[in-house]
């Protein structure tokens, strides 16, 4: 076997470890908290509580001096008859737990944001939003960004660097809700603008609203990382260009372009391009006060209404979520170096 093949197959195990025990702590500690499902009506929550008895997690107190000893955690009336219920240990949760994700794929049931539904079903639905839109603003990101930097290295030292330098420091220091609040009010003033994320039948009826109602938060979502690629790839670029081994590539004969093209962007893309992976799971992050404010139906507002609303099975899966999407993607960077770079082998002892 491959260095690099092992080297990958021991990176994804270790991945799900690292994740199996953050989520296992997660889950343990969200168990010592009190379970309060947001019913709107007795039956529904009878209903919730005799799916947690399903599910493994609740037993259904039967037992007269258990009840008059007030050995129960949870009783709810239902015409006229009391019914009451009490958790197993946690430890005997847990295991219930692992066994009904390894072999049901059943990640619980929602306590609030949606009672009764399965929370694995949630994410899924509101996965794909938050996903669109951050790919979205990272393909608007990436070549703009790279563009900036690679403008202000090539003007080093002259008034177009200066102002670029500048900009780029503005929208770094600016946090993501005062530009997001700044450009609701200014895109406020065009008449038929969408200052709202539009429900799934208006955007279905009109398609150039769909179109629009991107707009704000993309480029909320994208000017800190067009500032950040820029800041980076300047950096990164006058560094290399101020190399003896670019020097010796004049010497020989080509062009300023030409060693600036075939030699220096390629060495100062070495860190950028990991960048860009790591950007993205960063942005994937900060989107949770965008689609808050914003009303995007995405895991980033839906983790914090279920903080708010604490629906922990939703929590966990939301956990979930992010906590393999930002293993994985420190994979995927680590990887990166030996795609930019060949020489760069990963898993070599030496």
């Amino acid at each position: 076997m491959k260095e690099s093949t092992k080297y990958v197959i021991e990176r994804i195990l270790f991945i799900f470890l690292t994740a199996f025990i953050i989520l296992s702590i997660t889950y343990i500690l969200l168990q010592c908290l009190p379970l309060e499902p947001n019913a709107m009506n007795f039956n529904e929550e009878f209903r919730f509580w005799q799916q947690q008895v399903t599910l493994g997690f609740y037993y259904e107190v039967k037992d007269i001096n258990q009840i008059a000893a007030g050995k129960y955690e949870q009783m709810v009336t239902v015409n006229g008859q009391n019914y009451y219920f009490a958790p197993y240990p946690i430890l005997y949760r847990y295991y219930v737990f692992l066994k009904n994700v390894f072999l049901h794929w059943d990640w619980g049931r929602s306590t609030s944001v949606g009672l009764n539904q399965n929370a694995m079903s949630i994410i899924m639905m509101r996965l794909p939003a938050s996903m669109k839109l951050n790919i979205i603003s990272i393909i608007i990101s990436v070549p703009l960004g790279l563009g900036l930097g690679i403008w202000a290295a090539l003007k080093k030292n002259t008034a177009t660097d200066a102002a670029i330098s500048t900009i780029i420091m503005i929208f770094i220091s600016v946090p993501s809700f005062v530009l997001i609040s700044f450009l609701l009010l200014a895109f406020k003033q065009i008449p038929g603008f969408p200052i709202r994320w539009p429900s799934q039948a208006n955007a279905a009826a009109d398609p150039l609203l769909a179109v629009e109602a991107y707009i704000i938060p993309v480029l909320s979502l994208s000017f800190g990382s067009i500032c950040s690629f820029a800041r980076y790839t300047r950096a990164e670029l006058c560094e290399v260009m101020s190399s003896e081994f670019l020097l010796l590539a004049r010497t020989k004969g080509l062009t300023r372009a030409q060693s600036v093209t075939r030699h220096a962007l390629r060495n100062s893309l070495v860190p950028i391009v990991p960048m860009i992976i790591a950007q993205f799971i960063s942005i994937l992050s900060g989107s949770m006060v965008l689609e808050q404010i914003y009303g995007i139906p995405g895991i980033g507002s839906l983790f914090v209404t279920a903080l708010t609303g604490k629906d922990y099975p939703v929590i966990m899966v939301d956990m979930a979520v992010y906590t393999l999407i930002g293993l994985f993607a420190t994979l995927v960077i680590d990887l990166s170096y030996g795609i930019v770079d060949p020489r760069i082998r990963m898993g070599a002892k030496k």
